[in-house]
């Protein structure tokens, strides 16, 4: 079945390539292409309507809100756009860059790699293949960091360290969300901390983070008792699952941010083994989790003696998404 569909949406691809180069060579030696106005410019309504039928096909989900993002994006505005202009008609170079989004949606490629943006917490963020798609259930966590923010009782900044930034959209969003804030923001990859700096420049709070390559707490290992909060959402997914995720993520998305090792959990050992080094007496930790993970995770907790008040959250969904706990107020050797 997948080989037949592929073979359909090359011939497709191939089909979409060789109409347009024939249209452009006839164009440019003075010839109008029998037909064309009727082939090549369709009003808007039809080819929403093709668009989201062909993306159904392709087995997509979320087809006809695809099509509408992808050609709202297109014509260089958002899906209202469409429903102002729904008898205009498509065609030249905007129908050919809508015909080549949803080839790359066919594909599975995630919406947000082809229009370069994605929505969080209310806020515009640029992404790019260099990181994982933002996902509005880590919204949860941010709404917990901001809570636990406000059980800090201190008069100058708070310290936040978010770990394996990715796209930055946890660090961008607390230093946005809580005044006075100060965030580190930690990454092995230079890519994906380019981006995270870009989406800090472009939502106006550049000036509140620092951003350092490396491995969690490398950056940072002066730093012991300085940071009021961890947060991260770290890599869940268990390496033999990871064939078995939606194309979307097990295609496109780098596998350094969806592989959490062999049970899923080889970065949570080390954050919350290494958190209390890090955080002052009662400073916060808290971090996303796979809905799976409650029962392991809580071990690793109370495998360790600094921690106290740890409770689990759950999603919109009901399902267990985050956990945090607080880090007990006398200093212990670790």
């Amino acid at each position: 079945m997948v080989d037949r569909f592929d073979d359909a949406l090359r011939r497709f691809e191939r089909f979409i390539r060789s109409h347009v180069l024939v249209a452009k060579v006839m164009r440019s030696r003075g010839f109008q292409p029998e037909g064309e106005s009727q082939a090549q410019f369709v009003p808007l309504r039809q080819a929403l309507l093709n668009g989201a039928a062909f993306l159904n096909r392709a087995g997509v989900e979320t087809a006809r809100l695809d099509a509408e993002v992808l050609l709202g994006w297109c014509l260089g505005g958002g899906r209202e756009r469409l429903y102002l202009n729904y008898e205009s008609p498509l065609g030249g170079k905007t129908g050919e860059l809508y015909e080549e989004a949803l080839a790359r949606r066919a594909r599975r490629e995630p919406l947000a790699y082809i229009v370069g943006r994605r929505e969080f917490w209310s806020l515009n963020f640029i992404v790019s293949h260099n990181v994982l798609v933002p996902r509005p259930e880590t919204e949860l966590l941010v709404e917990l960091a901001i809570q636990m923010a406000q059980q800090l009782s201190k008069k100058d900044s708070i310290k936040i360290i978010d770990l394996g930034t990715g796209s930055g959209v946890i660090a961008v969003s607390l230093a946005k969300e809580i005044g006075h804030s100060e965030v580190w923001a930690t990454d092995l990859s230079p890519e994906a901390l380019g981006v995270a700096r870009a989406n800090a420049q472009h939502n106006g709070v550049e000036d509140k983070i620092h951003f350092l390559q490396g491995d969690l707490f490398d950056p940072v290992k002066n730093r012991s008792s300085f940071f009021d909060m961890v947060v991260s959402n770290p890599p869940y997914v268990r390496r033999g699952e990871i064939e078995d995720l939606p194309p979307e993520a097990r295609d496109w998305e780098p596998r350094i941010a969806l592989d959490g090792g062999v049970d899923g959990l080889d970065l949570y050992r080390r954050i919350i083994q290494e958190a209390p080094i890090y955080l002052g007496g009662g400073g916060f930790i808290g971090l996303e989790i796979g809905a799976d993970m409650p029962q392991p995770i809580s071990k690793l907790f109370e495998s360790r003696d600094c921690y106290q008040r740890m409770s689990l959250h759950q999603d919109l969904s009901g399902r267990d998404r985050a956990v945090t706990a607080r880090r007990v107020l006398s200093r212990l050797n670790h």
